[in-house]
């Protein structure tokens, strides 16, 4: 929420408006007083990284009341205020277009009172509202992703990584709660990035005799040598009549029918706590942006609007139009709809869904069917957390549709030396959280083994070819298409997963490995801003991966809340460092402590990182110090952020369809 708060701050100062802080939400509006306060730019400083909201946020029973609006009103008129960004659920929201629609009368009254001129009242006669979702349950239709999900998400997954390490040693069963009182998304998408065997959400509840099935499938993971078995439930989760399915009843099951040793974790609020994950960071201060704009269009006849996120965009919906499908999704549950449910939700509940289904429940042999199809799966390029996730969903998508899965170690060069062999469902499993590449990746090109890359394909039998991998994977496939007029092997279906930090690979607008990366980049500008507290003012200089591609220094600065970031694509030169400096040095000599530059590695190879760190060093003797960090390859390593796994688990192209060699 405080990327919101400062993305409004400060694109409202820039476009010259007067900027107002309502502290204490609603409550805050009604009371006014100190609690409505205008701001000014530095108000916002370094509050990126604060979790919470530095406005605070209360419910407020007065506001539900005609007097409590008429107040709140009152208090709006007489600042001038006719413009609210409302950040929050589908209740504030709600509230904040009734008092939009009431605003006439209430200024009617107000005059009829005393309280304020027939003038004020014509002056400010139109109020004008935006809304923006800030809700870990990502609970309100309309938008992909709500302000909180993906940092509640990061915590969800940092628990049960640390848990599934004292669940293998002992050999336990964990039954993790987690928030959704009437939305499964947060135990759906944590249950798909850590790989659990069974998921209890509200709008899907488990068919009839879903007790034997769970019991069934717990006994087989365990007569398959897994050591340990994770079970996510969503605090809100119902059986198909409707009754409750609580943690406790899930743990008693699992004891008195198997005897395994059941451990119930309830996550709670820990969920809503701790510092955002970049996305957020980022997605809050796009919408932030977008908020003022779209006040700053607003007419009289402009209804209320909420900005939204669809795909990569920030896009602006009807309020009411939102708030009437949420609404209406709890209505199909209690109706018992569910598949209108999950459908209400909107394409990323249910893709997600789809996928989880899809593989975390493997078919029996009967069902399964034969395609006598073989599909090779490899990585080529740098290391990008995800890749794992990536291969386990291809190896387990094509288990499904009855494919042989072949799995080659090591790109394009252990392809041609026969490094290949047959992967089975079990044989990528726990993939999921693991970072780098099991298969092994290297940045060769096959247009130097195109001899030896076509008789593995002819000895193997491959039909089809998924290569996951960064810009040396799409240029691979292209050697490999130029190829096939010459060697009829390369006629096959072949498809790419982008997967690099670098986020560099044509056609898309995010690779697998990016989020991880641009998270390490976030938390450790936190860290060195951090390590500055307390002493003189310091500037620091970091250099990011990226190579060509400023996809890393230019998101890291959004995120980290840079004061430039220097990126290959934007074009600079010394008169431009001059000016950054100048205005750092205008900037430090205020209350400022602190400054954060960033560079992609081949921005300008004029202007390097030292260049720049002396730059800044000289001139700001006497202001500040500098400090030069270059981050390296942590941007590659760690396990992958949740954004990435979900992004690799993605179920990956069927590669079989109408294709035949030619």
């Amino acid at each position: 929420m405080n990327a919101a708060v400062r993305a409004v701050v400060r694109m409202g100062i820039y476009v010259e408006a007067k900027v107002y802080f309502i502290y204490e939400g609603y409550q805050g509006m009604v009371d006014g007083g100190d609690n409505i306060m205008e701001v000014s730019w530095e108000s916002v400083s370094s509050i990126l990284q604060v979790g919470g909201t530095v406005i605070g946020s209360a419910r407020c029973k007065e506001f539900r009341s005609h007097e409590g609006r008429l107040q709140a009103a009152y208090n709006l008129i007489q600042r001038g205020i006719t413009n609210l960004c409302v950040i929050g659920g589908d209740g504030s929201l709600t509230g904040a277009n009734l008092f939009r629609t009431e605003w006439s009368g209430l200024l009617d009254e107000l005059v009829q009172q005393g309280k304020i001129e027939a003038e004020a009242a014509k002056q400010y006669s139109h109020l004008n509202i935006v809304g923006m979702v800030g809700s870990i349950d990502n609970d309100f239709c309309g938008t992909d992703m709500t302000i909180g999900t993906d940092s509640a998400l990061h915590r969800i997954i940092e628990v049960v990584d640390a848990i599934m390490t004292t669940a293998q040693s002992h050999q336990r069963t964990f039954v993790l709660e987690v928030m959704g009182r009437h939305c499964g998304y947060l135990a759906l998408v944590s249950a798909l990035a850590c790989g659990a065997d069974w998921v209890f959400i509200p709008e899907s509840p488990p068919e009839e005799g879903w007790e034997d099935s769970m019991c069934n499938k717990l006994s087989e993971n365990r007569a398959r040598r897994k050591r340990l078995n994770i079970i996510i439930v969503s605090e809100g989760a119902i059986d198909s009549h409707n009754k409750p399915i609580t943690s406790e009843i899930i743990q008693n099951l699992v004891v008195k029918r198997l005897g395994f040793d059941t451990r119930v974790t309830i996550l709670g609020h820990v969920q809503r706590g701790g510092t955002p994950s970049a996305f957020d960071r980022i997605l809050a201060s796009r919408m932030g942006v977008e908020c003022v704009l779209a006040l700053l269009q607003a007419t009289p006849e402009t209804p209320a609007c909420v900005v939204s996120l669809s795909g990569n965009q920030a896009v602006r919906l009807p309020l009411m139009e939102c708030v009437q499908m949420t609404q209406e999704v709890q209505k199909a549950m209690d109706e018992r709809r569910f598949e209108d449910a999950v459908r209400l939700r909107g394409r990323s509940f249910e893709n997600n869904l789809n996928t989880y289904k899809l593989l975390s429940h493997k078919k029996n042999v009967e069902d399964i069917p034969k395609s006598n199809f073989n599909v090779a799966v490899l990585n080529v390029g740098a290391p990008a957390a995800g890749m794992n996730a990536a291969v386990r969903s291809a190896v387990r998508v094509g288990i499904t549709e009855g494919h042989k899965m072949f799995a080659v170690n090591d790109g394009f060069e252990g392809f041609a030396k026969g490094q290949i062999k047959e992967i089975k469902w079990g044989g990528v499993g726990g993939w999921t959280g693991q970072g780098g590449s099991l298969l092994g990746t290297k940045r060769t090109l096959p247009a130097k083994y195109y001899e030896q890359i076509a008789e593995q394909i002819r000895m193997n039998n491959i039909n089809a070819l998924l290569v996951i991998g960064g810009f040396e994977a799409y240029l691979g496939l292209l050697e490999l298409v130029e190829g096939r007029g010459k060697y009829d092997e390369f006629c096959i279906p072949m498809v790419m997963v982008p997967a690099t930090v670098s986020n560099n690979v044509p056609g898309s607008d995010f690779s697998i490995g990016a989020d991880t990366a641009l998270n390490t980049i976030t938390d450790t500008c936190d860290r060195i801003k951090q390590s500055a507290s307390g002493t003189k003012r310091r500037v620091f200089i970091i250099e990011t991966m990226g190579g060509y591609c400023g996809y890393l220094a230019n998101m890291g600065g959004l995120a980290a809340g840079a004061d430039a970031a220097y990126i290959f694509e934007e074009s600079f030169d010394i008169r431009e460092l001059q000016a950054n400096v100048e205005h750092l040095t205008e900037k430090m000599k205020t209350s400022i402590q602190r400054g954060l530059v960033l560079r992609n590695e081949n921005s300008n190879e004029n202007y390097t990182t030292d260049f720049i760190y002396q730059l800044y060093s000289e001139e700001g003797k006497g202001v500040f110090d500098c400090r030069k960090n270059v981050l390296g390859h942590m941007q590659q390593g760690g396990a992958p952020f949740l954004l990435t796994e979900i992004l690799g688990l993605k179920s990956p192209p069927r590669l079989c369809s109408g294709f035949q060699r030619s």
